[in-house]
């Protein structure tokens, strides 16, 4: 009910998890249902953690589609190019709705843990030269500072066991696993790169681990990638890759559809 801590009391590591509330949530890709939840943290302060799951169909039915997505304020509000987080949830979420089953983690973990201001600080150093992680440590930052304990509590409470997990991140395949979520499959979300966020990308696939390509994939109308594309591997409004953005996000839909028939 709204306006009680209702439902759950499973317990993670870190407290207790409660259901906040739940209610329905049209969006351009379809009819999902929202449910709030928190969690409370004590490490030598008593805190809250929160986070949404985005439903959409019947979760109990085969294995359904996981995205673990962590807050974005300054790509999917202000529309900044120096990330792939807005194309990754807009990918996963239109993957879902064609699949017509599977759910979206919303966590606040912005800056991959580190808060809003000190994620503009560093912006502020990665504009002078240091790529993202070795601005995470001048500030006195973990290279990756989120906790993916609190989705993988969520997977859990919602009843599901086995997942296709939507991203390219090993950490949060390994989160699932070792909170006993069997990861079936982990499906590559990858957004084209574009001249601001190739750098960043680059450095996530090569300091971080991402499963990334960096956008050098042929283009498929079967002609020469043009030489910005072959340099930073931009496909955006690039005449021999016009349409690679679309093709990705079906060719994406469809894997996910292939590998759960073989499940």
């Amino acid at each position: 009910m709204l306006g009680t801590r209702a439902k759950t009391m499973r317990a993670a590591h870190a407290g207790a998890l409660w259901r906040i509330a739940s209610a329905h949530m049209p969006t351009k890709w379809g009819m999902f249902d929202v449910i709030g939840f928190e969690r409370d943290v004590s490490n030598g302060t008593q805190r809250v953690e929160t986070a949404l799951a985005m439903v959409m169909g019947d979760l109990s039915e085969g294995v359904p589609l996981l995205r673990i997505h962590s807050q974005c304020f300054t790509g999917e509000m202000l529309g900044s190019l120096r990330c792939d987080c807005r194309d990754q949830l807009e990918m996963a979420m239109q993957a879902i709705a064609e699949e017509g089953r599977g759910l979206v983690i919303y966590e606040y973990q912005e800056g991959r843990g580190i808060g809003l201001m000190a994620k503009l600080q560093a912006y502020e150093l990665q504009d002078v030269g240091l790529d993202t992680v070795e601005a995470n440590h001048a500030l006195g930052f973990k290279t990756d500072c989120r906790d993916f304990s609190l989705s993988a509590a969520i997977v859990r409470d919602l009843g599901i066991k086995r997942a296709r997990l939507l991203s390219n991140n090993p950490r949060k395949a390994s989160a699932l696993r070792e909170n006993g979520v069997e990861v079936v499959a982990v499906l590559s979300c990858e957004a084209a790169p574009n001249p601001h966020s190739f750098t960043y990308l680059r450095t996530k696939r090569e300091k971080m681990g991402h499963a990334l390509r960096l956008g050098m994939a042929k283009a498929p109308t079967g002609e020469k990638i043009c030489v910005r594309c072959d340099l930073v591997g931009w496909r955006t409004g690039c005449p021999a890759c016009e349409g690679l953005d679309d093709n990705r996000v079906v060719d994406l839909s469809s894997r996910t559809r292939g590998i759960e028939a073989q499940l």
